[in-house]
């Protein structure tokens, strides 16, 4: 009895002492979160080591700056460490949770104490270098850390992307049109990317579902809140806004070989070929890290080229995935305008134990003057959550657009944001929806956009109705003399719906007027302008026009192109009546169907002649034609630089295909001809990473039928002095005619590779340029008017006249410097086929403007 006593007391004591322990333990955990900052920035810092001191325990702070450690020991103090800054020491009380904001001082001293007195530098090598093993290593796993490694994935995105006014002065702020809105200003750092001083001026925020489906492959973005700074509409386009700068701040995936950028493609630092381009450093090891990290350094070894310098974390538990990655460039790099670059990517672990994206942080300054002076500052916030793997949808989930923004995305109101976000606004990004608002009222503000949108556009803005453009009011050549014109276009204030567009000229050689009439109706109720496009439209023109000459986004009457080279006297006078349907699909799968009817005329030179049986010529006249057309055309995945009454295809790498039928009909409406014309292209841009990129176009047509010469293919050529990319710039107009034909157009930037290495070259960030275009086509014999009587006689003149193209292809190349004052191109072009034509040039120079990065 006494011993089952005693055993009872003794499972009663043991009870009591792990009763005691558990609420001691729990009493005794210590806990320590906060956020760890530069003290000189006051930036919050990525990938700091946080551990109790003494000890192993511990933890890494996020792309925030925060962390959060915690230990059952009798801990007091904690120790924070980073390379290149001082360590931090804290004390806290044990058994407590304890919040400890830390900032980090900068070890400025720790390199100077340093004296290195070694002999010959070693000679960077890739054998036997630890540090390119690794990197081998991270490039044989790079399939498995991908996220196509899934057959399944989904996840939340927060998406912030901002545009400031960067740098500026004092004397900007204190002008007189901000003397009164000083709270426009954001003040800042001056050790921080943009300077001291910045005038927000643009912020747009989204959240989205995001959806992936290995195969078949699909990939879905479903915007549910969207939220954005708007400007007046009579001045900026702000959808254009967002997919401009969309274009200018891509996903940034260190996994791909080539990491687009600015329009342009730098070779990432794990690309299959890095070692050959990059230097690569073991330059820390994070034992405190779980997992183990190593931090290694990497370096372009052609500080010109178009490469990363920065910093990657390698996670060391067999994965060697990328935990994290700090990308800058080097300030010799050829990109343009760009002052300072910086990427922060963060990684999280799945439940799979594999690494996906967290967080993207990209911020660029641009100027200018790369040393001093004004600027704009641009950063794109990236944050994921919720990442899910192999849990599959139902088909409807994938099937679509790639990206839907849902009816009411745009509604959401502050709190909404204010709960959804998943971090929280500064005071200046949080008012700057407010404050633009306020900015639009200034009067002076309201003039200088007014202005703006003259030079830059061209057009005068009436409201609901908007005068040019200015560059074709004044313009001249040999048939008209002296051309005035006068015109411009209904705006969507004026309806939605309904557009309208019209101009006035007056030739004052010839005496005649000439007019443009058209009116266009919105299907979808967009405007017409936007894609997905869905109208109807019909014009009439009545005005002149030089055969065979096709110009790319500019107006045939334009003043510049007023002047040419050789003669310039062969034109047509048109009258020109046609009725279209435009249908777009969000799939990028358009199609046309349209009536035209088109009387030509000639001009200048240009005569219409016969030769009669009894050897004298017959003046035609005019020549009558009435064409039903249908084209398609499939763009997939293609992106516009969107304006408010315009849009300009973005060059990429995914192909554009096009397929067009043209039908002549005798007898309907007047015309005189029965014809069948197919036309076909394909044109695609092709990145070839460190070499630049190549645009390649191949068209080709064939037409049936028998037609005089003016019905023919008559090919593109240029005799202004600018090049033109899918025109023949030694070619002149109506120089050479088709009934069928096959073109290549190749033209290649080499984005300064070449010239990088150029040591008196590198510093003017030039970029070389060669461009090839070869046409092969004919005309048979029941088209050539010197095998049949009954057709026009081709054309004669000072320039020589028209020819048929024989066996041998038409070639021309240049070779090209760009990027002459970040904006001009100079091509040197020679003709190497149908040299002995009448007035031909062999060799020419032409110049190109454009704005690139």
């Amino acid at each position: 009895m006494k011993r089952a006593h005693s055993s009872l007391l003794f499972k009663s004591f043991i009870t009591l002492l792990l009763v005691f322990a558990v609420f001691t333990a729990k009493a005794q955990t210590t806990v320590v979160r906060g956020t760890v900052t530069d003290a000189k920035t006051h930036q919050p810092m990525p990938y700091v080591t946080v551990t109790f001191a003494n000890s192993t325990i511990g933890g890494g702070t996020n792309m925030q700056g925060k962390y959060s450690i915690s230990t059952t020991g009798n801990y007091t103090k904690i120790q924070v460490t980073f390379v290149g800054f001082k360590t931090a020491t804290r004390t806290i009380e044990a058994g407590k949770e304890n919040e400890v904001n830390i900032a980090l001082v900068e070890d400025n001293h720790s390199l100077g104490e340093v004296t290195v007195r070694a002999g010959k530098k070693k000679k960077y090598t890739n054998k036997d270098n630890p540090a390119v093993e690794l990197i081998r290593k991270v490039i044989a796993h790079k399939k498995e850390n991908q996220l196509e490694n899934y057959n399944f994935a989904e996840y939340k995105q927060y998406e912030r992307m901002s545009f400031s006014l960067s740098n500026l002065s004092e004397k900007f702020k204190n002008k007189r049109i901000f003397k009164n809105y000083q709270f426009l200003f954001k003040e800042q750092d001056s050790t921080l990317i943009g300077g001291k001083t910045l005038l927000p001026l643009y912020q747009e925020e989204k959240l989205s579902d995001n959806y992936f489906r290995k195969s078949p492959y699909a990939k879905k973005q479903i915007i549910s809140a969207n939220k954005q700074v708007k400007y007046d509409e009579s001045f900026v386009d702000n959808q254009g806004l967002t997919t401009y700068f969309n274009r200018m701040y891509q996903d940034i995936n260190i996994y791909d070989n080539n990491v687009s950028l600015l329009s342009n493609q730098l070779l990432s630092p794990i690309a299959d070929h890095s070692p050959d381009f990059y230097k690569f450093f073991i330059t820390d090891t994070l034992k405190d890290q779980q997992p183990n990290l190593i931090e290694l350094s990497f370096t372009p070894r052609n500080t010109n080229g178009m490469l990363f310098e920065g910093r990657i974390y390698i996670t060391m538990d067999g994965n060697y995935a990328v935990q994290a990655a700090d990308l800058t460039v080097n300030k010799n790099i050829n990109l343009n305008f760009v002052r300072q670059m910086q990427a922060k990517l963060a990684f999280e672990k799945n439940a799979d134990g594999k690494y996906h994206l967290s967080q993207s942080d990209l911020k660029i300054d641009f100027g200018i003057n790369k040393n001093k002076g004004g600027g704009v500052y641009g950063e794109r916030l990236v944050t994921i959550n919720n990442f899910v793997v192999n849990s599959p949808r139902t088909d409807a989930t994938y099937k679509g657009p790639e990206q839907v923004v849902v009816a009411n995305a745009g509604d959401k109101d502050d709190q909404y944001w204010l709960m959804s976000r998943p971090d929280t606004l500064d005071a200046s990004s949080a008012a700057i929806y407010k404050n633009i608002d306020s900015l639009q009222t200034i009067p002076s503000f309201k003039k200088t956009m007014d202005i703006a949108t003259l030079v830059l556009a061209g057009y005068k803005n009436y409201g609901t109705f908007e005068v040019g453009p200015a560059n074709t009011f004044y313009s001249f050549n040999p048939v008209e003399g002296l051309r005035l014109r006068l015109g411009g276009r209904s705006t969507p204030q004026l309806s939605k719906r309904y557009y309208f567009e019209t101009y006035g000229a007056y030739g004052t050689k010839d005496k005649e007027w000439k007019y443009f009439l058209s009116s266009t109706y919105s299907l979808n109720n967009k405007s017409i302008y936007s894609f997905p496009q869905n109208y109807i439209r019909a014009s009439f023109q009545h005005d002149t026009k030089v055969p065979g000459q096709e110009l790319q986004f500019v107006q045939e009457s334009n003043f510049l192109l007023s002047f040419k080279r050789g003669a310039n006297d062969i034109w047509l006078y048109n009258d020109i009546f046609r009725f279209d349907y435009v249908h777009e699909f969000e799939n990028h799968l358009s199609y046309t169907i349209g009536f035209k009817k088109w009387n030509q005329n000639a001009a200048g030179a240009l005569k219409f002649e016969q030769l009669l049986p009894n050897g004298t010529l017959n003046d035609v006249g005019t020549i009558h034609t009435t064409e039903l057309s249908a084209s398609i055309r499939w763009a997939p995945h293609e992106k516009f630089y969107q304006g408010k009454l315009y849009r300009t295809p973005i060059p990429d790498r995914y192909p554009i295909f096009t397929l067009s039928y043209a039908q002549g009909i005798k007898g309907l409406a007047g015309g005189d001809y029965n014809y069948q014309n197919l036309t076909a292209g394909i044109s695609k841009r092709f990145y070839l990473s460190q070499f630049g990129f190549t645009d390649v176009s191949t068209e080709g047509g064939y037409l049936f039928g028998q037609v005089p010469f003016p019905l023919l293919d008559i090919h593109h050529a240029n005799q202004t002095y600018a090049f033109q990319l899918y025109s023949y710039n030694l070619m002149n107009f109506q120089e050479f005619v088709s009934d069928h034909y096959a073109s290549i157009t190749i033209d290649h930037n080499f984005n300064g590779f070449l010239f990088n290495r150029v040591p008196l070259l590198k510093r003017l960030k030039l970029r070389e340029i060669i461009d090839f275009k070869a046409l092969w086509g004919g005309v048979r014999d029941e088209n050539n008017p010197l095998n049949n009587a009954n057709l026009l006689r081709f054309p004669s003149g000072a320039n020589g006249g028209t020819y048929a193209l024989g066996s041998t292809p038409y070639i021309e190349g240049s070779v090209a410097v760009g990027n002459i004052f970040k904006l001009l191109r100079i091509d040197l072009v020679k003709r190497f086929t149908y040299l002995d034509n009448p007035g031909v040039s062999k060799y020419g120079v032409r110049a190109f403007v454009k704005f690139d990065f």
